[in-house]
């Protein structure tokens, strides 16, 4: 098979999947203004109080860096382990995906595993990692969450687009009166 007919037939295969992609995000964007309402309601009223504690597996271990004694005698680096199965059903599924996507998850345990050793004392490494947690929520919340159009955007984009058919239209109009005025308008000649 010549190489420019297997260069065709992978161009091909790459528009067949690029619009298979194309309608997949299409429905997944339309998956429901219901569901995208829910989440956006969800989302308002989460807190970092909002996940429970008793979910998550907390170990402790010895730290590293700068420090001195303090890093070789203490163990104050905090490990949070959350177990996915516990923690979807309290998420809308729309984030579902993009956790297992994360850097934190560990797809051996199906959990996300996150650390903090910023801090000399265990507690404050704890609280720290529970407030990485919920700011991985909120920020894949924010990336995947839509906002809300506004009424004056809606009005703007129907503008542009009436202005940009309108101008296509000129435009077949210009084009269809060139070739008119090419064509030969009677049989004398």
């Amino acid at each position: 098979m010549p190489s420019s007919t297997r260069i065709g037939m992978r161009w091909a295969n790459l528009v067949t999947l690029s619009r298979k992609i194309r309608r997949w995000r299409s429905t997944a964007a339309s998956s429901g203004e219901d569901e995208i309402a829910a989440c956006r309601k969800w989302m308002a009223s989460f807190n970092p109080d909002s996940i429970p504690k008793r979910l998550c597996d907390i170990s402790f271990s010895r730290s590293s860096g700068p420090g001195g004694q303090n890093v070789n005698k203490v163990s104050s680096k905090a490990t949070l382990r959350i177990e996915l199965s516990s923690l979807l059903p309290l998420l809308p599924s729309l984030l579902h995906q993009p956790l297992r996507q994360s850097r934190y998850y560990a797809p051996n345990s199906n959990a996300l595993v996150i650390q903090a050793d910023d801090s000399r004392k265990q507690a404050d490494n704890a609280h720290k990692c529970f407030v990485k947690l919920h700011r991985l929520i909120t920020e894949t919340a924010e990336k995947v969450i839509p906002g809300e159009t506004s009424d004056e955007q809606k009005q703007r984009v129907k503008d542009l687009q009436r202005k940009e058919n309108e101008t296509r239209l000129r435009a077949k109009k210009y084009q269809s009166s060139k070739k008119a005025s090419r064509r030969k308008t009677g049989w004398d000649e």
